[in-house]
């Protein structure tokens, strides 16, 4: 479960003042010009510079900033959607990795940020190195930190190349690299727990790609038997008659790079009527044309905007954007977007900055 720091940042966080600094040049020098170190008054001069509150600033100073870094270091980056801790980075080109700890699963690898580390399930959408490059320093931190060997879901079509891309650090390395490869494709089920079950569906990219919708689990009564009573109901399950229905909900649907046509693929209806849509967004505004994003393989805000009506779900978490764009960039095409859809839309924005910073 991800953990988040409530305690709020400081409206004025401390300054570390360096020893070039105005405010340490209009105090006395240190030490004094007529103190000597000899002189048998330097205990009680120095005591009395100390007691001026420089050193004491200096010092607090310094605990806070350290203690600053330190709950950097703590508090992760994330967001609460639809009851999912989500967190991740996903930079077009650079690298993407989507975490859900609730699920303990990633959506593709990235360069393997230390969080994802500690996620059971790797589902991989296609084989470009933005999105796979840490699978094997994914696999190998676990072991280094004793964890069980992950599960790593792939599109078939690449499981021989991962197969012999560990085979590779294996032999370089001369380690052990463990873990459970899974060749899924799209329209089979996996089990990740007795409760929730994965899904590939087709995507359209530049190289072979699928997303991934995953599903909650629950069974209900069978129509046939509301009816009846509770001793009636427990007769009939304990004589071997089937008086449940399973029942798959789809809460999560990640697509990785796509095109839009994802969204006009009628066997993609579960990924549109997830409680959550992860989806990419690679450019936002008229510098490229949809063409332009069409040829790459990614889809462009604009066809977001005209396709709207197929996006069924309660929230669409926009990602990838190109590392062209800022911060200003992509809430501009949020409020675009949002216009247009009754889900909630998100962005994520790690690894983006300001135009004004």
């Amino acid at each position: 479960m991800q953990v988040f720091l409530t305690s709020s940042t400081p409206n004025n966080p401390p300054y570390l003042h360096t020893f070039n600094d105005p405010i340490l040049h209009s105090c006395p020098s240190f030490p004094p010009p007529n103190l000597s170190f000899n002189s048998n008054v330097k205990s009680s001069r120095l005591e009395a510079i100390k007691g001026s509150g420089i050193f004491s600033a200096i010092g607090k100073a310094i605990e806070e900033e350290e203690y600053r870094k330190a709950r950097a270091e703590v508090q992760r980056k994330g967001f609460e959607i639809d009851g999912y801790s989500i967190e991740g980075i996903s930079v077009g080109g650079h690298e993407t990795c989507v975490i859900v700890p609730e699920l303990k699963c990633v959506f593709d690898i990235g360069r393997c940020p230390l969080r994802a580390v500690h996620q059971n399930f790797v589902f991989i959408t296609h084989a470009h190195l933005d999105h796979i490059g840490g699978l094997p320093m994914y696999v190998a931190t676990r072991a280094l930190y004793s964890l069980k060997p992950p599960t790593i879901v792939v599109p078939p079509c690449i499981k021989e190349d991962v197969e012999k891309l560990f085979d590779i650090h294996r032999s370089m390395g001369q380690v052990e690299l463990d873990f459970d490869l899974v060749a899924l494709d799209i329209g089979e089920t996996y089990e990740l727990r007795n409760n929730l079950v994965v899904r590939p569906f087709k995507t359209y990219h530049v190289i072979p790609s699928q997303g991934y919708v995953i599903y909650s689990i629950r069974n209900k009564l069978k129509k046939q038997y509301i009816h009846l009573k509770g001793k009636q109901i427990e007769k009939l399950k304990n004589s071997g008659v089937e008086i449940t229905d399973m029942i798959l909900s789809p809460e999560v649907a990640f697509t990785g790079d796509t095109t839009s046509d994802f969204l006009l693929e009628p066997r993609n209806a579960d990924a549109l009527r997830a409680k959550l849509l992860i989806t990419e967004a690679t450019f936002l505004d008229d510098r490229f044309s949809i063409e332009d994003a069409r040829e790459r393989g990614h889809t462009h805000l604009f066809e977001l905007i005209e396709l709207a009506q197929w996006i069924r779900n309660k929230t669409v978490l926009l990602t990838h954007f190109s590392s062209r764009y800022h911060l200003e960039d992509i809430r501009q095409a949020v409020s675009k977007l949002q216009a247009k859809v009754s889900a909630k839309v998100v962005p994520l924005t790690e690894g983006f900055k300001s135009m004004y910073s």
